[in-house]
């Protein structure tokens, strides 16, 4: 961990220097670009990476300011959680917030899940890094709702997120690991002692959906033989078919709490650098809809919850198919 921050920490502030320090040669450099293009896409992009860079100078600089105020005032735990899980949000929805408006995008926000009332697991479609932010601003920061997010390891190479998400109790999971059984666990245990103003999050297909993707999880599982996983993943259009293991896990050690899905549509195609830079996110329409299921609802066997989450997992595959499907019938 400390070999990761000495490269990341000063490597992010270094690119921040560069970014403001640099903005005389960027700016007429990605303007003439985005000339010679006809399209402003170039100087979307710089200005975004200069806006990231900054969040994550201040996040920076904010939590060094929280660790000393640590070890001065030693707060309690949950006042220790509670100041960073306001700096977690505000981080995450400046980043949001510049997404939206250097790229223009509109949002479309329907909620019939009474978001300010926890406990509950947060079920979110992963289809772009930018749909890891929508929680920060749409969930917590509007609602003071404490989440806990159950993320890979890989992500902790952001220093923000690292140094923050590493003092609340988040799961970085390690999706190489040979025993699944103990992430799982790690799952089960922040789940456990869920508050009324508190939730976890978990991006139940355990990476961002592409068509490549589909296509090697439905070859996979042609090759196990499970009749009914073939079928399932077979339906689905427009996410990767849930994987049980956190899901399950955080519902069997959390019998008290609700679940909401998250399902959202107009980030599909801009999960690389390559399509954001050929200007796919540029004046998307995103639409979000957050639907509450309660406990009562959920079956208690782990075989008839999968089931469960399945259905579920149908139902925003034919949500986002008909977002999906409107917008190409406009544009034509």
């Amino acid at each position: 961990m400390l070999a990761r921050r000495f490269l990341t920490v000063p490597g992010f502030l270094f690119a921040w220097l560069v970014c403001v320090t640099g903005t005389p040669i960027w700016l007429p450099v990605c303007a003439l670009i985005d000339l010679v293009r006809r399209r402003v896409v170039t100087l979307r992009c710089g200005a975004f990476l200069t806006a990231y860079f900054t969040c994550e100078a201040i996040g920076l600089a904010a939590s060094a300011l929280l660790w000393a105020w640590g070890i001065v005032a030693r707060p309690d735990r949950e006042r220790w959680f509670a100041v960073h899980f306001r700096l977690q949000d505000g981080w995450g929805s400046m980043v949001f917030g510049a997404i939206v408006r250097l790229f223009g995008l509109r949002l479309d926000v329907k909620s019939e899940a009474d978001l300010a009332r926890g406990p509950y697991l947060l079920l979110v479609r992963h289809a772009s890094s930018a749909d890891t932010l929508l929680a920060s601003a749409l969930v917590c920061r509007p609602h003071g709702i404490h989440l806990r997010y159950v993320l890979k390891r890989e992500i902790l190479w952001d220093p923000c997120i690292d140094v923050v998400g590493n003092r609340l109790p988040h799961v970085f999971i390690d999706r190489a690991s040979d025993d699944s059984a103990r992430e799982i666990e790690r799952v089960a245990t922040a789940a456990r002692d869920l508050g009324p103003r508190d939730g976890l999050l978990i991006y139940p297909e355990g990476t961002r959906f592409s068509l490549a993707k589909q296509a090697r999880i439905r070859k996979r599982l042609r090759r196990g033989g499970d009749a009914e996983a073939i079928a399932q993943a077979e339906s689905l259009q427009s996410v990767l078919p849930p994987r049980p293991g956190g899901v399950l896990g955080a519902l069997a050690a959390a019998p008290h709490v609700d679940v909401v899905i998250c399902s959202h549509a107009g980030f599909e195609g801009t999960a690389s650098i390559g399509q954001i830079w050929r200007g796919a996110l540029v004046g998307r329409t995103v639409r979000v809809r957050f639907r509450r299921v309660r406990r009562a609802d959920i079956p208690e066997g782990r075989e008839d919850a999968f089931r469960w989450l399945r259905d579920e997992w149908r139902q925003v595959d034919a949500w986002v198919s008909r977002q999906s499907a409107s917008r190409t019938t406009v544009r034509a």
